[in-house]
């Protein structure tokens, strides 16, 4: 009985770690926007989420990349590829706000954006693969199949907004992209989909129909 509850236990604990490392995403561009707008009293939208760097709320910005990195690297998952990757997520949102992008040392500013690219990938890879795995000893229950659509939605999303970062730095001039806050938006429109994965992985708002929780 005793092993039993030690185990609902670790469960409760692998959900709540989900629901916060997917609360950390959503609520990044949300927080820099407001903490910049209390700082200064200017409200304003910066060209990227890591141009923030550079603003009022740069110490908000390392703070939460620090917390999410501490979240991945805690994350362990159920076999040993999820703790694997993200171990990796954990060192690149790490490098992420320990090279910003706005150095005037040429390699520090590429490392950032290595760091964020491979962080976006890392994320892709948590949700279209590892997320929608099945156990092969436990039937697939209707919520598990309802989240796996989630998740692919959420990875499909998220590789559009990297795409389209990417094609905006190739198409667009620096004068456009800073008009139109393009890559701002489409990382926000990442991470809220990096976000509602986990939470959704979290069973915050649709949880597992078979006792016991999900296994996967």
């Amino acid at each position: 009985m005793q092993q039993e509850e030690r185990k609902k236990i670790q469960l409760i604990s692998y959900l709540q770690l989900r629901n916060l490392i997917g609360a950390t995403g959503l609520l990044l561009p949300l927080l820099l926007f407001i903490g910049n707008w209390y700082k200064t009293g200017e409200i304003s939208v910066e060209n990227s989420i890591s141009d923030y760097h550079h603003t009022e709320s740069r110490d908000l910005f390392v703070g939460v990349l620090f917390v999410l990195g501490f979240f991945l690297l805690t994350y362990k998952g159920f076999e040993a590829i999820d703790s694997k990757f993200a171990n990796f997520g954990s060192v690149f949102a790490i490098g992420v706000a320990l090279f910003p992008n706005d150095s005037p040392t040429k390699w520090i500013s590429t490392m950032h954006f290595v760091f964020a690219t491979l962080l976006f990938l890392v994320f892709i890879y948590f949700s279209l693969v590892l997320f929608r795995k099945k156990s092969k000893s436990a039937p697939v229950n209707p919520s598990k199949i309802v989240r796996n659509r989630i998740y692919l939605i959420c990875g499909i999303i998220m590789v559009i907004c990297v795409v389209g970062i990417a094609l905006g730095k190739f198409i667009l001039s620096d004068d456009e992209l800073d008009n139109s806050n393009l890559i701002f938006w489409l990382e926000t429109v990442a991470l809220i989909a990096f976000g509602f994965s986990w939470i959704t992985k979290g069973e915050l708002f649709i949880k597992d129909v078979l006792d016991g929780g999900s296994k996967v």
